[in-house]
């Protein structure tokens, strides 16, 4: 598997471009605030084509660019229907403050043209790439991470947008977070997975599942859970 990454906007948002390798089709990740250059310097330099954009939830550092890549390439987009409305209106996860601060008060947003609702437990092949869906609520209602099995010499790798970060986990003080339901979702969707899962957050480095299970303060304090089936 082919990935390219990149930060995007004030808060630092990965984006990630997914491909069986250079030259084919991807999937894009997360294409959040100003992504629409970096992704256009990413198709270029490595000869990608948009299949798909999927989204790991709707928070607006993650989507702020879905619609121009969407409607640019004419691809559809994929989000859970827990987050589905912030697609036209991000700003009401937001507090007011936090919108007069970012200086986006008034601003419209649409979501695409085609939206596609993905639910927990779905398979998707995109771009020659099999992604499972894994609901984890808790940052968001519909927040999901994209999994993928690996194979070869491609590790396992989850995608886990703000629910798992190097050494620390996403936040649930804003509308629509959950604190409890965030300790089931890291029990279950991240406990659960293999230890050289790789993990592409939606903010800062990758790490891998071994390490955070060993060293993750968050995940430290949940019992302990079974590797799930397939992903050892």
């Amino acid at each position: 598997m082919f990935v390219v990454g990149f930060p995007t906007g004030i808060f630092s948002a990965n984006c990630y471009l997914v491909a069986t390798g250079p030259g084919e089709p991807c999937l894009i990740v997360d294409p959040g605030q100003d992504a629409v250059a970096g992704i256009a310097d990413a198709l270029r330099e490595h000869r990608l084509t948009p299949a798909a954009v999927a989204l790991t939830h709707g928070h607006l550092d993650h989507m702020w660019s879905v619609l121009p890549v969407c409607a640019d390439h004419g691809v559809p987009a994929y989000v859970h229907p827990g987050d589905r409305a912030l697609l036209a209106d991000p700003l009401a996860a937001l507090p007011a403050d936090w919108v007069g601060a970012l200086g986006v008060a008034g601003v419209r947003f649409r979501e695409p043209d085609d939206v596609r609702e993905v639910l927990d437990a779905a398979r998707l092949e995109i771009a020659g790439v099999d992604l499972t869906v894994r609901h984890a609520p808790g940052h968001t209602p519909g927040s999901v991470v994209f999994e993928t099995p690996g194979g070869g010499d491609d590790p396992p790798t989850m995608f886990s947008g703000d629910l798992l970060f190097a050494g620390s986990v996403g936040r649930t003080d804003l509308a629509g977070g959950d604190a409890q339901a965030m300790r089931a979702s890291l029990a279950r969707v991240t406990l659960a997975a293999s230890d050289e899962t790789v993990v592409l957050p939606g903010h800062g480095p990758r790490t891998t599942i071994g390490r955070e299970r060993s060293t993750n303060p968050y995940l430290r304090e949940l019992p302990r859970q079974p590797v799930r089936e397939g992903a050892s």
